[in-house]
C-alpha cells in the first residue's frame, strides 16, 4: 500500500473522506514534509494554484521526490502541469494502482540501477510516465521567455540551459520533439528574447520620426511638410513662391508620409530595428535567431535505452556522435526529400539516384563481456574512423537505436552501395586482435527509386528495412 502525504497549503484544506481508506499523513508545508526521515510514496498538494506550483518545484528539487508521484487536489497553473502528475483521482484505489505501475517500471529502469546523472534522472522521470512530456512554461522574467521547470528542478539550477541540453539529447536520439508551443525570436548575441522592435528612419536610423503630411510642387518639384505651404488660407510653395490652386495639376500629395526630425528625410515606410533589452545589441529582424518551443518526450531509442541500459547507450553515443549525427526528424525530412526527387525524375535520362544503408552492431553486448569496455570503445572508435573516411560531406547519418546506424547517400547507385558495404566489411576485419571476436555488422540497403514501394514514405521505408536488420 502506498504511503500518501497530503500537503495543505492553506488551513482550510483537508483530505477528502475518500482518502480515509489509505495511509494518509497530513502536512502544512513542503519543509515539514521534507523533515520526515522516510519519504512518502505519493504526495497530494492542496492550495492556491500558484502555491501548488511553487511547492511542486520545491519537491522536484529534492532527490527524494524527483521521481515520485505528485498530484494536486484541484486544477493548478502551468507550473503544476509541468511538474506534477495532474489532479489526484478521487478513488484511493486508483492512486494505489498508479503507484504499483510506477514502482514496476522503476524496477526495470536501466537494469535496476538507480539514476545518478542528470540525463538519467530526466529520462527516468519520463520512463515512469509513459505518456508524459517535458512541458515548457512561459516566464517573462527569464531572458529566454520559456523555461522547462522539470529539467531545471532536477538540475537544481534555475539558470541551467535547458534548451541546449534538450537539443543535445534530441541529437543523441534519446528524446524526440513533440507538439509546438510557440516560435520565438532571440538576440543573436545573448540569446535573449526580451527584444524591442523600433521604427526608425531608413536614411539615418534615427528614432525621432513622425507621420507628417507633405506636398509636392509641380512647378519646381519641391517637397516639404504641408505646414510650410500654408500662408494664411492659401497654398504657396516656399521654394518658388508659386500659388498652388488645384491638386493634380499644381501639386499633389506624395506617398512619403513620414519625416525624420533628425535628418529631415521623407519616406513611405519606416525600417524596423531590433534592440535587445539585455545586451543592447542592435540588429535587423532577419538576423534574429528563430527558436521553436516544443514538448519533449522519450524517443523509441530512449525507451529502449531506459530498458536495456543507459550505459550501453552512452557507450555507442560517445563514438557515433563524432559523425555529426542528425536528429530523427531532420533525417526523415531529408530522406523524404530524396525519395520525392527520385520519384519525380524516375525514368528520365537524368534520374537522380540515392541509396539508404543501415548497419547494425550484432554482438556489442557480447564484446563488452569478452573484451571489456575499453577495448570495445576502441573498436567502435576505429569503426567510426573508417566511416568518416568513406562517407562524403553530402551524406547524412542518423542513429536509429543504440546499435543501429542509418546512412543517406545521395547520388549513390546500387554498385556504389555495394562497394561501400564491402569496404566497411573489410575494415571491420582489421579492428580486432587475433584472440578477440570480431565486431559483427549486419547490413541492409535500398536504392532510390527502384527499391521503394508505392506511397512509401521515409518512416515506413526505415521500418521495413529495420525489419530486415532484425
Amino acid at each position: 500500500m502506498a504511503r500518501l502525504a497530503w500537503v495543505s497549503l492553506h488551513h482550510q484544506a483537508r483530505p477528502p473522506e475518500a482518502m480515509a481508506g489509505i495511509d494518509c499523513l497530513r502536512f502544512s508545508s513542503v519543509p515539514q514534509l521534507l523533515e520526515q526521515s522516510t519519504a512518502s510514496d505519493v504526495v497530494v498538494l492542496d492550495g492556491p494554484a500558484d502555491a501548488m506550483g511553487k511547492a511542486a518545484l520545491g519537491l522536484r528539487r529534492h532527490t527524494a521526490y524527483q521521481q515520485a508521484l505528485i498530484y494536486t487536489a484541484q486544477p493548478g497553473d502551468d507550473w503544476c502541469a509541468a511538474l506534477t502528475d495532474g489532479i489526484a483521482p478521487n478513488d484511493p484505489n486508483q492512486i494505489s494502482v498508479a503507484w504499483s505501475q510506477w514502482n514496476e517500471r522503476l524496477q526495470v529502469f536501466n537494469r535496476g540501477l538507480p539514476p545518478q546523472r542528470l540525463d538519467h534522472r530526466v529520462l527516468c522521470w519520463l520512463w515512469l510516465r509513459p505518456t508524459a512530456t517535458l512541458l515548457p512554461v512561459r516566464d517573462c522574467r527569464s531572458a529566454g521567455i520559456y523555461r522547462y521547470p522539470l529539467v531545471e528542478a532536477i538540475a537544481a539550477d534555475s539558470s541551467f540551459n535547458s534548451f541546449g541540453w534538450l537539443q543535445q539529447k534530441r541529437q543523441e536520439n534519446l528524446l524526440e520533439a513533440g507538439s509546438l508551443t510557440d516560435r520565438i525570436r532571440q538576440c543573436s548575441q545573448c540569446q535573449s528574447s526580451r527584444l524591442n522592435y523600433v521604427d526608425v528612419c531608413p536614411e539615418c536610423h534615427g528614432l525621432d520620426i513622425a507621420r507628417q503630411p507633405s506636398l509636392h510642387c509641380f512647378v519646381c518639384g519641391h517637397v516639404a511638410p504641408q505646414q510650410e505651404f500654408l500662408k494664411g488660407e492659401l497654398l504657396i510653395c516656399p521654394n518658388c513662391l508659386s500659388r498652388l490652386r488645384h491638386i493634380g495639376s499644381d501639386y499633389d500629395r506624395p506617398m512619403e508620409n513620414y519625416r525624420c526630425r533628425d535628418c529631415s528625410a521623407f519616406f513611405i515606410d519606416a525600417e524596423v530595428d531590433v534592440r535587445c533589452f539585455d545586451c543592447d545589441h542592435n540588429e535587423q529582424p532577419d538576423d534574429l535567431r528563430v527558436r521553436e518551443v516544443r514538448h519533449f518526450g522519450l524517443s523509441e531509442t530512449g525507451r529502449l535505452a531506459c530498458h536495456q541500459g543507459l550505459d550501453d547507450n552512452a557507450l555507442t553515443a560517445s563514438s557515433f556522435q563524432r559523425l555529426k549525427l542528425m536528429g530523427e526528424s531532420d533525417f526523415l525530412e531529408a530522406l523524404n526529400w530524396q525519395m520525392a526527387i527520385a520519384r519525380r525524375y524516375s525514368g528520365s535520362a537524368s534520374t537522380t539516384i540515392a541509396s539508404v544503408l543501415g548497419l547494425k552492431l550484432m554482438n556489442l553486448e557480447a564484446l563488452l563481456g569478452q573484451a571489456g569496455e575499453g577495448r570495445t570503445i576502441a573498436m567502435l572508435d576505429n569503426l567510426v574512423e573508417r566511416l568518416m573516411q568513406v562517407i562524403r560531406d553530402t551524406d547524412r547519418c542518423m542513429r536509429g537505436s543504440e546499435d543501429v546506424l542509418w546512412l543517406l547517400l545521395p547520388q549513390t547507385s546500387a554498385g556504389g552501395l555495394q562497394r561501400l558495404q564491402q569496404r566497411l566489411e573489410e575494415a571491420v576485419m582489421t579492428l580486432h586482435d587475433r584472440n578477440e571476436s570480431p565486431l559483427e555488422l549486419r547490413f541492409v540497403g535500398c536504392v532510390l527509386p527502384d527499391q521503394i514501394q508505392t506511397d512509401e514514405d521515409a518512416p515506413l521505408l526505415l521500418a521495413r528495412l529495420n525489419g530486415d536488420l532484425n
